[in-house]
């Protein structure tokens, strides 16, 4: 098994994971003083066991190497940035980490006011001189965990459940359709949606309702991608007696032996890069996307979900990613 211990990704000591995902250059730069990083986490609850929580292991991880505090704000609506951001600025941050998609157009517009600031955007683009963009190849995590979905559904059904329609979310759809039909061309694949705003990142109600009506219809594994609504999700398919894949961080734990696996996505990495990466004075802007090739996404495998997992999904699995980085397995963003 290429990957033994792969309990969780999040749980690896990534100091140099994390900076081998940075540009680097002819020589190492000297520390720089006066570093106060601050974060702005994405709207909804700080510990949401899924995107916030990784950015948030990111940011403890570098104050534990570093002995430098990260000053922390979360809004409760996405709204709030303009707030968030002036009172981090006001508190003197230098390096501003914002985190969500939703942040990019009020972030593309305050950067240009505070030039001597290092703003990183961690899920979508913005462009600016002082502005540094960090994105995932999120396709190329659904199409591993779509090929396990594959081969685990008895149904012939499985399903992909998301927050709301937006760019982000057919990208994770567009991989998990591709990797399930890559290990099982008659697979049928199921795509709903919680909501249709941003809220809908925080709605378990309506994310088991979703569920269950996936259920109905015959899918036997799901695919949740919807933030903290995936607890919502995870509740209708233990309750059910299917799967559910969770997502961003390892989500096996939450019901053992329900979840068949999560889509890792890294933004423990992007945030903890982001912060070292000024430190040493190597911090440029510009926009970096990360996938299979950069460790940056993946597929979690451990004591909670490895009874569910055969030797045999496993190989086909890790063959898929082989073919992904290579490039013999084109995997589309859904654009």
């Amino acid at each position: 098994m290429p990957h033994p211990t792969r309990r969780s990704v999040l749980s690896l000591g990534a100091a140099g994971t994390a900076l081998a995902l940075l540009p680097h250059h002819a020589h190492a730069a000297a520390i720089q003083p006066g570093l106060v990083p601050g974060l702005v986490y994405a709207a909804g609850q700080k510990f949401d066991k899924s995107f916030n929580e990784g950015a948030f292991t990111g940011a403890e991880r570098f104050r534990n190497a570093t002995g430098i505090a990260v000053t922390e704000y979360l809004p409760s609506t996405p709204v709030q940035f303009d707030q968030a951001a002036a009172s981090l600025l006001r508190r003197g941050v230098t390096d501003l980490v914002a985190i969500g998609f939703y942040y990019a157009t009020p972030l593309a517009r305050l950067a240009p006011a505070h030039p001597a600031v290092r703003f990183t955007l961690i899920d979508a683009v913005a462009e600016g001189p002082n502005i540094r963009c960090v994105t995932f190849k999120e396709q190329e995590g659904s199409f591993l965990v779509g090929v396990l979905a594959a081969l685990a559904s008895k149904s012939g059904t499985v399903g992909f459940i998301g927050a709301l329609d937006i760019p982000l979310i057919r990208k994770f759809i567009a991989g998990y359709e591709q990797g399930a039909r890559h290990a099982r061309g008659d697979i049928k694949v199921l795509v709903n949606f919680v909501g249709t705003t941003p809220a809908a990142f925080n709605d378990p109600a309506s994310g088991s309702e979703v569920a269950r009506s996936q259920f109905q219809r015959g899918a036997d594994v799901v695919f949740a991608g919807a933030g903290v609504s995936n607890f919502g999700i995870f509740a209708a398919a233990n309750e059910a007696r299917r799967l559910a894949i969770g997502v961003d961080s390892n989500q096996n734990y939450l019901y053992p032996g329900s979840i068949l696996t999560s889509m890792l996505k890294r933004v423990d990495l992007a945030v903890e890069s982001s912060f070292e990466a000024a430190r040493q004075g190597r911090w440029t802007a510009g926009t970096v996307a990360l996938g299979l090739a950069e460790s940056a996404v993946d597929y979690a495998l451990d004591e909670n979900n490895r009874d569910l997992v055969t030797t045999a999904m496993v190989e086909a699995v890790e063959a898929a990613r082989r073919g992904i980085v290579s490039g013999r397995i084109p995997v589309a963003d859904g654009s």
